[in-house]
Formats: structure tokens, C-alpha cells, sequence
């Protein structure tokens, strides 16, 4: 060949020549595969770990689903986003295990702190029922018998 940005490659038996100069990277994606997702936040973008969950095929526009880790200082919590054509602001790229920023010990520290928080909550939702059975029950059963006595 004469010209040093042109190459012949075989691809499955067929012989292409391929213009180096204009050539194109094409990543493949499939559930399962690490990714990093990069995010429009304000002004600026912010690059979070995640993972492909799906695809949906849809007709007009296919789209791939991730879940992404948000991670935080005090908090640690999964995000979805949706890429298809109409997607701006976001960008997919395949990840390596050493681009996590942080370790799974971290993730589940952080998880389980969220998870004592919320049976917490639920806890003081239930302590707060009891309370109100106990002390307007009667309250409201004056007032069904009264109804019935009409």
C-alpha cells in the first residue's frame, strides 16, 4: 500500500480497506458490562461507576438502561439512566474494576447506615400509631357508637 493511513483488515473472511484517518471506535455493550456514565450536573459533568442493566427496544428509540452509584460522603445510593437518541448531557464509556473510586466495604457501610435510618423511620411511624390507638382509640369509638345509636 501506498498510503501509510489506509490497511487492509479481514473481518470474518471479507477483506476490508480501512482509512485509518477516518476510522471509528464502536464499543460493544451487554447486560452486565461495568461501565462509567458521565453526567451533566449543573455547569458541570460529574463521572459516576454503573453497570448495564437492559436494553428496551423500542421502535423509535432503543435505549440502554444503567444503574449507577451515586456515592457520597455520607450516603451511597442507585441511580438509573436512560441513553437513546434523544439523550443529552450523557455519556457511556466501558470501565476497568480499578476505575471505582471507592471499595465495596465503603458502599455496604454506607448502605447499611441508610437501611438503620429507614428502620428507624418505620420504627417511629409504628411507635407513633400505637400512641395514637392508644390515646384518641377511645375517642373514635365514642363516636362509631354514637353514629350506630342513630
Amino acid at each position: 500500500m501506498t498510503d501509510e493511513n489506509k490497511r487492509i483488515i479481514e473481518i470474518n473472511g471479507v477483506k476490508v480497506e480501512v482509512d485509518l484517518r477516518e476510522c471509528k471506535t464502536v464499543d460493544t455493550f451487554k447486560v452486565g458490562t461495568n461501565v462509567k456514565v458521565l453526567i451533566k450536573d449543573y455547569e458541570t459533568f460529574k463521572d459516576y461507576a454503573g453497570v448495564i442493566v437492559g436494553f428496551d427496544e423500542f421502535k423509535e428509540r432503543p435505549t440502554i438502561i444503567i444503574a449507577y452509584l451515586d456515592v457520597s460522603y455520607s450516603s451511597a445510593s442507585i441511580k438509573f439512566a436512560y441513553i437513546n437518541k434523544e439523550s443529552k448531557d450523557i455519556e457511556i464509556v466501558q470501565a476497568n474494576e480499578e476505575d471505582l473510586p471507592f471499595n465495596k466495604a465503603r458502599v455496604l457501610e454506607l448502605l447499611d447506615k441508610e437501611i438503620e435510618k429507614k428502620q428507624n423511620d418505620l420504627d417511629d411511624a409504628q411507635h407513633t400509631k400505637a400512641h395514637f390507638l392508644e390515646w384518641f382509640g377511645k375517642y373514635f369509638q365514642k363516636c362509631v357508637s354514637e353514629t350506630k345509636a342513630e
